[in-house]
């Protein structure tokens, strides 16, 4: 792992996203599912980062008709299936071992590996493999390849639902958005460092829709820079989080666009905690790290993470620099 490789990872990612799009418009990203019958149910499976991905997937899923489950990896079990159903085994390297196991140990279902690495040994236990074209990631972390799963389990939806698509048209735009967020970093990362720099850690708050923000942000200043950090669903924060703001110097970074921003916000201004907000206004946010279409929520969802990783390898760069 290395910070100023990751950060030449970051700096790809609106030309990988521009390429997915192309792959898009072409035909060439779709998911190698049996024709009949249409499956009942979906297990999407997998650790840390493609776990977070299948976790905000399969809630899209759930609301639009289909009966999907997020489930670790690590998990013993999971959902009986039919041989009509979908299992998805998302690993972008291919050797979590976790998730290979139960990948492997699971009857019945059409078993889909979900790689960036196509021959990986998660390959070995499946019917079909779906690339995610996400590029090698030389700093050493899943940073392209976790947005490359949003957009697959996206494309997953989408087939499975048979839906109108403007999904390459919102790739597109969140490849923008991202170029935005990169070209303008002199505008917004110091401040956002500086904002975020507490002595007790950063907390990210994220919609139920988009908990992936959240969970991949904080897993991202974890990794890299080795600060402390945890990720939460807004709702789910005031019943579970919220308490740390009267003892500690809380620094949250949140995503706004859930109904419970309100709720969440009162809390966080009651006890003078330092908030930046990514995307679009959030109340008593010191500062707002604005980048285009913030206000379309699939955009959101595939360029909110920018911010973290960027912010993440700023501290990191900073850490091997002071030694």
């Amino acid at each position: 792992m290395d910070p100023g490789l990751f950060l030449a990872d970051l700096e790809r990612k609106p030309d990988v996203l521009g390429a997915l799009a192309d792959l898009i418009d072409r035909g060439d990203f779709r998911w190698p599912l049996r024709a009949d019958p249409a499956p009942e149910r979906v297990v999407l499976m997998g650790m840390g980062s493609s776990l977070y991905a299948a976790q905000a997937a399969a809630l899209r899923l759930r609301a639009n008709g289909v009966t999907a489950i997020a489930e670790s990896g690590s998990a013993d079990a999971t959902l009986p299936l039919a041989a009509h159903d979908v299992l998805v085994g998302i690993s972008a390297g291919g050797g979590s071992v976790e998730t290979n196991r139960l990948f492997a140990a699971t009857t019945g279902g059409h078993r889909i590996a979900l790689t960036n690495t196509p021959g990986s040994a998660i390959t070995e236990h499946a019917d079909a493999v779906m690339n995610l074209h996400a590029q090698a990631e030389v700093g050493g972390v899943a940073c392209r390849s976790f947005t490359n799963t949003l957009v697959a389990l996206l494309a997953l939806e989408l087939q499975l639902t048979s839906q109108p698509t403007q999904l390459a048209h919102t790739v597109r735009a969140a490849a923008t958005a991202t170029a935005h967020l990169l070209d303008h970093r002199a505008d917004w990362l110091a401040i956002t460092d500086e904002l975020l720099s507490g002595p007790d850690g950063t907390w990210l708050l994220a919609p139920a829709e988009r908990v992936s923000s959240a969970l991949q942000g904080a897993l991202m200043l974890r990794e890299g820079p080795r600060r402390p950090a945890v990720g939460c669903e807004t709702g789910d924060w005031s019943h579970v989080d919220v308490y740390l703001t009267k003892t500690l110097d809380y620094r949250a970074l949140v995503f706004p666009g859930s109904r419970w921003d309100t709720q969440a916000a009162d809390w966080l201004s009651q006890r003078e905690s330092t908030v930046v907000a990514v995307g679009q206004p959030f109340p008593g946010a010191r500062f707002v790290v604005e980048f285009p279409d913030a206000d379309q929520p699939l955009v959101a969802l595939i360029t909110d993470t920018t911010v973290p990783e960027l912010v993440a390898a700023r501290w990191w760069a900073r850490n091997r620099a002071a030694g």
